[in-house]
Parts: C-alpha cells; sequence; structure tokens
C-alpha cells in the first residue's frame, strides 16, 4: 500500500465509551498536522455503535469519520480489526497512524505493521517534525531510565502508539455548534479464517473497580499496607479523588490487592496527571510503570525510599496517619462531610 498524506487517528471504544488516550491522539494530530500536512480523520470500529459516539469523535475536527460497524466487530479480535484498519487506511489516504497505548494497541499495532510493512513506534512520549519532513518520536527506555529519540523512515506508513496524558485532550468549547460529522461507513470482508478464534462474551469482575490505565488519579498501595482490608483506606481516598486504585507487585504477591491492579513493568504501564504512591519505597519495576506521571505524591515512613527521588512532593510518615486525615480534609473540599 502506497503512503498517503494524511493521518488517521484510530478511536477505540467500549460499549460507547470512548478511550480518554484516545481523544488525546487528535491534539497529537493537530500538531503533526500543522507541520507535516494532509487532513484528520478517525477511526470508530464496533457494533451497534450509538451515533453520539460518532458525534463526540466528530467534535475534535476530523474530516472524516471512518466506521465500521458489523456484529463481528462487538469484541475485539485482532484479524478482523486489522483488516479494518488497513481498509481505513486505504481509505483515508493515510501515511501517519496514531493509536492509544493500550493492552488492545500492544496486541494490534504489530500485527498491522507486519501487514503493511509499516514503521512500527510504541510508546511514544513525543512526536514531532523534523525540518526535512520526516518524523521523530521519542520513547522511554530501560525501564525509563532514559529516552530514545528515532526517525520513523518518511517512505513508510508511520504506525505510532502514543502513551496517555502525554498530551492533553483537546477542548470543545461549543459542542453544540460542532455539527454532524462527515461519516464514511466501512463494509469489511471476514473470514471463516479470521474467526478461527474469538470472543464470545466478556464477563467484568464482581465490584470492578476502575482501571489504572483510564484514569486521570491512581492511588496506588504497597506492601506497607500489610493486608487486603486496610487497602479499604485507599478506596475511600480513590472515591473522593475519583481515582484508581493501584498496588506494588509486592502488594499483588501478598495478596492484597489483584493482579489488574499491579502498576510496574510486569504489570500495568500508567501515566496519570496524579499518582499518589502509600508505603511503596519505589523498586526500578515499579518506578518504570508510573514514572510518567505528571505530578507524583509519596508518603513513606523511609526518608531514604526511592520512591522520593522521581516524586513531586513527598510526605515523610505513616500512611495510617496520613491517609485518613487527607481524606477527610478532600472530603471537605468535595463538601461530602
Amino acid at each position: 500500500m502506497e503512503r498517503g498524506s494524511n493521518i488517521l487517528v484510530f478511536v477505540e471504544q467500549r460499549d460507547g465509551r470512548i478511550h480518554p488516550g484516545s481523544v488525546q491522539l487528535f491534539t497529537a494530530a493537530c500538531d503533526l498536522c500543522a507541520k507535516h500536512g494532509g487532513e484528520i480523520h478517525a477511526l470508530v470500529i464496533g457494533n451497534e455503535i450509538a451515533e453520539n459516539v460518532t458525534a463526540k469523535v466528530g467534535q475534535y475536527g476530523p474530516k472524516v469519520v471512518h466506521v465500521v460497524d458489523e456484529p463481528a466487530f462487538e469484541y475485539y479480535n485482532a484479524r478482523t480489526f486489522c483488516n479494518a484498519l488497513v481498509q481505513a487506511i486505504e481509505a483515508a489516504s493515510a501515511g501517519v497512524v496514531l493509536v492509544a497505548t493500550t493492552s488492545m494497541s500492544r496486541d494490534l499495532a504489530p500485527r498491522l505493521a507486519a501487514r503493511l510493512n509499516a514503521a512500527l513506534a510504541t510508546d511514544c512520549v513525543d512526536v514531532e517534525v523534523g525540518e526535512d519532513g520526516g518524523i521523530t518520536i521519542a520513547r522511554p527506555m530501560y525501564c525509563a531510565k532514559c529516552v530514545a529519540k528515532m526517525s520513523v523512515d518518511p517512505e513508510r506508513i508511520a504506525i505510532l502508539s502514543i502513551r496517555s496524558n502525554t498530551y492533553q485532550a483537546a477542548e470543545v468549547e461549543n459542542p453544540e455548534s460542532a455539527g454532524a460529522p462527515n461519516v464514511n461507513r466501512l463494509s469489511v470482508g471476514v473470514t471463516d479464517a479470521d474467526q478461527r478464534a474469538r470472543v464470545t462474551a466478556v464477563t467484568r469482575n464482581e465490584g470492578a473497580t476502575r482501571d489504572v490505565t483510564d484514569a486521570d488519579v491512581v492511588v496506588s498501595g504497597g506492601r506497607s499496607l500489610k493486608s487486603a482490608e486496610n487497602f479499604s483506606l485507599l478506596e475511600e481516598l480513590a472515591k473522593e479523588l475519583d481515582a484508581a486504585v493501584g498496588a506494588s507487585r509486592a502488594a499483588v504477591d501478598a495478596g492484597y490487592a489483584a493482579q489488574s491492579q499491579q502498576v510496574g513493568l510486569t504489570g500495568k504501564v500508567v501515566s496519570p496527571k496524579l499518582y499518589v504512591a502509600c508505603g511503596i519505597d519505589g523498586a526500578i519495576q515499579h518506578l518504570a510503570g508510573m514514572r510518567g506521571s505528571k505530578v507524583i505524591a509519596a508518603i513513606n515512613t523511609k526518608a531514604d525510599a526511592p520512591i522520593f527521588n522521581v516524586a513531586t512532593y513527598g510526605c515523610v510518615a505513616d500512611l495510617f496517619d496520613v491517609v485518613p486525615h487527607l481524606t477527610t480534609e478532600i472530603r471537605k473540599l468535595n463538601g461530602t462531610v
């Protein structure tokens, strides 16, 4: 497939809810268009997609919103979604494809790059257009101890996955005046071979909490919490902050929290606006998973804990004293006392 001049933003959505990282991609796309040229297109994939989803996507200014809305796309399937993206790239005449760094894109982006013989850069924290018109990306390496800058081959389609909260989501001043977007409905052929493995249902855990990768605020706890019951202290604070509850690997291994809450190199990589580390010393594996947070607040009794080396604000104190007091003060601010 020939490399086009436009930018395609893949908007990830589930049950009508757009992933926050996908919305932020439009800011990166606008920055690229200002120097690279071309138009911004968007792609939404699913089944029985609500009109408000395409309307919301249209508010961020794409020239065309390409929609794949078929029963075969109710649940994620690497083969079928890859087929849809290939067709959308051709329809949009795209030279750059932007996806949010999520569990889905980690599986989908490499497959798409192999299919198109495209250039692939994952977990980018900066995307720029050089003087020669080529694209340069920056991505953390070696447990985020350094940031590498790389140039993308200008002759190949570029597939870039961008870490959430790297860019601020563009604000829509007047959504009602945006008007209906230009929608192009695509029909994607799906064969039996494409669906040799398929998802038939998705069952959520009872009382499932907010995913740490989606939240703007994450409150995490370590082994210092001493028990699963004590994680309720963090849950109360998280409720007041509209946050997700995370955990270190030590806390997960001890059975205090679920593996889905684990933040770190062997867990989930997060980059929220605020990360509150409670009783976490800051092992290098954990720091690699949360170092990209905009603001880091650490509470720990050990003044020499490594977490303080990356913290924006540090409090050398017992979390069992600080967290309940902090929760009470935030309740006062929220007017929920």
